[in-house]
Formats: structure tokens, C-alpha cells, sequence
């Protein structure tokens, strides 16, 4: 029999998936927020796909790609190499992945209001916990992470 493996601080999410009510790049968690740009905002992902999993989005909430001003393109392209670099500095992942989920069918969890993901990679941490168990295993509290990642910003 496998031994379960307990993440008791995911039941807000469960509870709470459906009912958010606020978009959470116009008004950001405060613990969660690493970073206020004048076009754009760095909040990390309250649901990883790995530690330091961060989003950039613009201030202005737009669902669509197309409508980011030049200013705000730059800014959170701008944001997104900060990230990296503090990722970098207390993570050494051995690479990144960056994207935009454009999209439901994408990916996108937030439709509504465009973001780009910054998410750090090390070798050989696709294991097979999401395979199997359709779980992920972070080594550290999502709130350390983002103390950790906002002083390095």
C-alpha cells in the first residue's frame, strides 16, 4: 500500500477554486507579491509547477496578448529576465521555461488577464509524482520562496 503523502495546505485551493472573486494580478496577495513595476507586477504561483514558479502580468487587466502596450510588453518582458536572475541567485536551477498560456484550451487558468510564467527547472525534476500520483513535491513553503525571492529582486 503507498504511503500517502500529506499537503494539508492545498485544501484552501480546493475549497476555494471556483470562488475567487478578485483578479489576482489587480490585486495581489501581499504575501505573495515580490515586485511593483510601473507597467507590471511579479506575484509568485500560488500553484507551482515548481518552486519559484513566478508570474509577471501588466497592471492593466486585458485578456488580450495583442492589446499590451509597447511600454507594458517591455516592462514585463524586463520583469520576467529580473526573475530569472533572482531566481538564479538563491535557486541555481540548471534552466527556465517562460511562457504565455493564451487561452483555456492553452492552459491558461486566468483568461481574463494575460501573464507570463517564469518557471525554474532542475535536472530530473519531472519524476514521477505528477505522472503517477498527480502530485507535486516542493521542498519549501510557497512564503519563503516569495521572502526569499523578493529580497533578491
Amino acid at each position: 500500500m503507498p504511503k500517502p503523502l500529506w499537503a494539508p495546505w492545498r485544501l484552501e485551493y480546493v475549497e476555494q477554486a471556483d470562488e475567487l472573486d478578485r483578479c489576482i494580478f489587480c490585486d495581489p496577495e501581499p504575501d505573495l507579491l515580490v515586485h511593483r513595476g510601473r507597467h507590471a507586477v511579479v506575484v509568485m504561483n500560488k500553484y507551482p509547477y515548481s518552486s519559484g514558479h513566478l508570474l509577471v502580468a501588466p497592471h492593466r487587466h486585458l485578456g488580450d496578448f495583442g492589446l499590451l502596450s509597447d511600454e507594458e510588453a517591455l516592462e514585463v518582458h524586463r520583469l520576467a529576465a529580473r526573475g530569472v536572475g533572482a531566481l538564479r541567485a538563491e535557486y541555481a536551477p540548471h534552466g527556465h521555461n517562460l511562457g504565455w498560456n493564451l487561452g483555456r484550451v492553452a492552459g491558461a487558468g486566468i483568461e481574463d488577464h494575460v501573464h507570463l510564467h517564469v518557471v525554474p527547472r532542475w535536472n530530473g525534476d519531472t519524476s514521477f509524482m505528477p505522472v503517477l500520483g498527480d502530485v507535486k513535491v516542493l521542498p519549501e513553503h510557497l512564503l519563503e520562496t516569495a521572502g526569499r525571492l523578493r529580497a533578491a529582486f
